[in-house]
């Protein structure tokens, strides 16, 4: 688990370095492409890792931990490599669908490696670890890309080829815990999975569709309306994530106790105003205040959501159950990006960021509503808090 974990955050290191930062400011600034093609390109990365969660508990039961990871890791290296010498709008789309290859199987391997005895404090060192590899990723890179573009390209693929290394010494007899489940049969429970929590599939899509939007958008938002340099950029980002990842297993342990409603309907609205608040900002202060409010937001919704999706993974089902969640989240992933890139290209940045604010506090109102009682995860100690 140690050297999966290790593995994990050097991928979501260079995740959050090449989604947030260099694909968004590089191929804008370098290649001089327009949002709407860099939206394309990091919907072409979510893309191929969707197609890879799709067959994730397939491939999960015929090969060896060893040779699923690090097979990704070295698709994706080469995507990394890829993008380096991408300077027509199709070659930089196609590099960094390449990249989205490698990215599923740590991540969903690392899950069903949870003792059931231990599976809130494990998930919460996941999630730590997945928030900080994505977090300082794109902080480093912001620093060394006011520096040289070359260096940061160098070191995503210095950190790129490190995880694959390490990939390399898990145990060749490593395999996942799953049981194996006939495809057919996977088919049938995943309808059953999809009709037994069609009520959470709404807040799933929208939520993936908002934050997809604000990806390829970003960086040029920070640097146009807000007028941060990148080294500032990278302390906003430290500001919201390091709140974040303080705020994870406190906020953790409060929605166990207390319930998961409220925590996401406080933080979804919580995040949809910081977003639109962000938009009116014309001093440096207010706007780390406001990404101070963004991160403990996410600290409120992301353990009372990931525990709610983990109230429905059956027991040694975890390939397919975590696949089939991340596979439905996924699909807002997909279609954000390129919905983001487009309506900057034709509107401007704060359009959207504050249309993606606005999904935020809509999908606060759905889960204000939302029939928590008919759904599992939610004991006793949680009822009094409807």
């Amino acid at each position: 688990m140690s050297l999966l974990a290790i593995v994990l955050y050097l991928v979501e290191f260079v995740r959050g370095a090449a989604l947030i930062s260099f694909l968004p400011i590089y191929g804008k600034n370098a290649l001089g492409l327009d949002l709407d093609v860099i939206g394309v390109a990091i919907t072409a990365h979510y893309l191929t890792d969707t197609a890879v969660k799709l067959a994730i508990g397939y491939l999960m039961h015929h090969l060896s931990v060893r040779l699923l990871v690090s097979g990704g890791l070295v698709l994706s290296l080469a995507g990394i490599l890829f993008i380096g010498y991408a300077y027509s709008p199709w070659m930089f789309i196609t590099a960094s669908a390449l990249y989205g290859v490698g990215i599923s199987p740590i991540w969903i391997v690392c899950l069903t490696k949870v003792r059931e005895n231990r599976r809130a404090t494990q998930m919460g060192v996941l999630y730590t670890i997945w928030l900080v590899g994505l977090g300082t990723g794109p902080a480093v890179t912001n620093f060394t890309l006011e520096r040289s573009d070359d260096l940061t390209y160098w070191i995503m693929v210095a950190v790129s080829g490190a995880a694959w290394l390490l990939s390399l010494f898990i145990p060749h007899a490593s395999h996942a815990e799953v049981d194996y489940v006939p495809f057919r049969r996977q088919l049938a429970l995943l309808g059953d999975r999809l009709r037994e929590m069609n009520l959470l599939l709404p807040g799933m899509v929208l939520q993936t569709l908002a934050a997809g939007m604000l990806v390829p958008i970003l960086p040029s938002f920070a640097e146009g309306h807000l007028g941060l340099s990148h080294s500032q950029y990278s302390l906003l980002l430290l500001i919201g994530g390091g709140c974040t990842a303080a705020g994870l297993i406190p906020m953790g342990r409060l929605s166990d106790h207390l319930g998961k409603k409220w925590f996401l309907v406080v933080g979804f609205v919580l995040f949809g105003l910081a977003l639109c608040a962000l938009t009116g900002m014309t001093t440096l202060g207010l706007a780390f205040a406001w990404a101070f409010v963004l991160g403990a937001a996410y600290a409120a919704v992301l353990p009372a959501w990931n525990a709610l999706l983990a109230a429905y993974v059956p027991p040694g089902q975890q390939g397919l159950g975590w696949g089939v969640f991340s596979t439905v989240e996924g699909v807002g992933g997909l279609i954000g990006p390129s919905l983001g890139g487009v309506l900057a290209t034709s509107f401007g940045e704060s359009t959207v960021v504050r249309l993606a604010g606005g999904i935020f506090i809509l999908i606060s109102l759905f889960y204000l509503l939302f029939p928590f009682r008919m759904f599992r995860g939610e004991g006793a100690a949680g009822d009094t808090a409807r």
